[in-house]
C-alpha cells in the first residue's frame, strides 16, 4: 500500500514538473536594439504586492540602457501619490542572451528576467520569476515603444499570461496616464 502511494505521488510530481514548460528567450536576441525607451502596457503577476495594488497601477516608463560590462540599467518612472517615483534596477547578463538575473537591493529577492519576444521597434513581452526564502511568484510584462499597442499584441500578452498559470483577474491593461511620462528620457 505504502510503495503504491510513493508510486502514485511520484507520478503526480512528474506530472507537475512536466506540465511546467521551459519559458524561452527570444531566439537570436539582440540587446542593442532592445535598449531605449518604453512604455508598460501590460503586468500581470501572481505576487500579494500586485494583488494589493493593481487597482492604483498606471502606465509607466521605463529607459533601458547598457553598462559598459554588457550589463542593462533598467529605470522606471512611475506615478505614485501626488509626485513620480523613479526605481533603477540593474539587470546583469547570463550566459543566453536575453536573460538577465536581478537581486533587489531593497527586499534581497532574486529575479530571472527573460525577454520572451520582441520586434524591437514595437513591443517587448518579458517574464520574470522571482524568489524569496521560500516565496516565487509570476510577473509578466508587455512594454511597447509608443502608448498604444495593437489588440492582438495584448491578446498575446493576455494569453501568455494565461499560460503561465496567473489567473484573468491578475492581468491588467495599465491605464494610460499623462503624468510623469516625459520625465524619463
Amino acid at each position: 500500500m505504502q510503495a503504491m502511494l510513493l508510486s502514485l505521488l511520484g507520478l503526480a510530481l512528474f506530472g507537475a514538473l512536466h506540465g511546467q514548460e521551459e519559458v524561452t528567450v527570444q531566439p537570436n536576441f539582440q540587446q542593442e536594439k532592445f535598449t531605449g525607451k518604453w512604455y508598460s502596457i501590460g503586468l500581470a503577476s501572481s505576487s500579494r504586492w500586485f494583488m494589493e495594488k493593481k487597482q492604483v497601477l498606471k502606465m509607466c516608463t521605463t529607459v533601458v540602457t547598457p553598462t559598459a560590462d554588457g550589463n542593462l540599467n533598467v529605470t522606471s518612472t512611475y506615478p505614485k501619490f501626488d509626485r513620480c517615483e523613479t526605481r533603477n534596477s540593474l539587470y546583469i547578463k547570463t550566459e543566453q542572451p536575453g536573460r538577465f538575473s536581478y537581486t533587489s537591493p531593497r527586499w534581497g529577492s532574486q529575479h530571472d528576467i527573460r525577454v520572451v519576444e520582441t520586434n524591437y521597434d514595437e513591443y517587448a513581452l518579458l517574464y520574470a520569476k522571482k524568489f524569496k526564502g521560500t516565496d516565487t511568484s509570476t510577473m509578466v510584462t508587455l512594454y511597447g515603444r509608443t502608448t498604444e499597442l495593437s489588440p492582438k499584441l495584448q491578446e498575446k500578452f493576455t494569453q501568455f499570461s494565461l499560460a503561465q498559470g496567473l489567473p484573468e483577474d491578475a492581468i491588467l491593461l495599465l491605464p494610460k496616464t499623462d503624468k510623469c511620462m516625459t520625465e524619463a528620457a
